[in-house]
């Protein structure tokens, strides 16, 4: 089995879900399901099938440099391996998850994908272009040097990704139990939220653990209407303009920096920072809100400042 083997495999699955999840919000939810928008999410999926193809052997190469120079030799006949495996892909996936939201060079193409303001199946693959530039790809060649054939841990990858296609729904309510471990469409709705208690929360790909771990978890509050999509939004089906939105921004601040620390701080810097220290981080965005909260006069845009 193969990455492409396996979606190949899952196509059928995944435009049949589609579809069903497309009649209930006809028939339950008696909403639009905004058909527009899904076919400029399959535009942005296409260009980013497009950009990992052209830069596949890279990847593929550095995966295998790295193998080359192994710590042990792990077998991949050994079902123990495979489990061993999905927990060092799922960890590689939290940080690389995590720091695609705190470095602002990684989060201009994972940007991308938090644009959508609706959340639909289709938004699980409106991906950025730049895989290749961002650098999350990085993350997992340390899975590969430890010693995991390389094939395995793409084929991995695939499989973790494969099952967060499943999170990107509204027609899905709290599924109990599993919340406590599994990352469900109610944590990953919570991801998706710009709401300031949900920014930058809920990291992880199929295990909810880490977050938990490691202070990033959020539930969902059932009294508190979501709100997706971007702190400064963008409100457009072209599929270049989603693609480049947030590096047009980026150079833009950039050039605009008037030292090398500036523009450190604008590149590497979490987004929203700003030279003043004012800026419109996600913990300054929710310390205003705190301070909203708890002022008997919220000064007016305290929140969007």
């Amino acid at each position: 089995m193969t990455p492409v083997k396996l979606y190949v495999y899952a196509l059928p699955v995944i435009f049949l879900l589609i579809a069903a999840e497309a009649a209930f919000y006809r028939t339950v939810l008696r909403k639009d399901y905004g058909w527009m928008v899904t076919l400029s999410n399959v535009a942005v999926a296409m260009g980013r099938l497009a950009t990992d193809a052209l830069f596949a052997a890279i990847v593929a190469a550095a995966y295998v440099a790295a193998y080359h120079v192994r710590l042990a030799d792990i077998p991949m006949d050994r079902w123990e391996s495979w489990v061993a495996l999905f927990f060092a892909v799922e960890f590689a996936y939290y940080w690389l998850h995590r720091m695609s939201h705190e470095i602002r060079w990684m989060w201009a193409q994972h940007s991308v994908h938090h644009s959508a303001r609706q959340i639909t199946l289709s938004v699980s693959y409106r991906l950025g272009w730049t895989n290749i530039v961002a650098g999350p790809w990085l993350f997992l060649i340390p899975v590969c040097w430890v010693g995991f054939d390389p094939l395995a841990v793409a084929l991995m990858y695939a499989a973790n990704l494969l099952y967060q296609f499943l999170l990107h729904t509204e027609a899905v309510p709290k599924l109990g139990v599993l919340e406590r471990i599994l990352n469900t469409p109610s944590h990953h709705r919570v991801h998706h939220a710009v709401n300031p208690q949900y920014l930058d929360r809920n990291y992880g790909g199929v295990l909810i653990v880490w977050d938990k771990m490691f202070g990033t978890f959020a539930a969902e509050e059932d009294d508190t209407p979501r709100e997706y999509g971007l702190v400064h939004q963008i409100d457009t089906l072209n599929p270049l303009k989603i693609a480049f939105a947030e590096w047009r921004a980026l150079f833009r601040d950039l050039r605009s920096a008037r030292s090398l620390r500036e523009a450190a701080g604008y590149a590497f810097g979490r987004p929203g920072w700003s030279p003043d220290g004012d800026g419109n981080t996600s913990a300054a965005i929710r310390r205003r809100a705190a301070q909203a909260r708890t002022s008997p006069v919220a000064a007016p845009g305290a929140l969007n400042s």
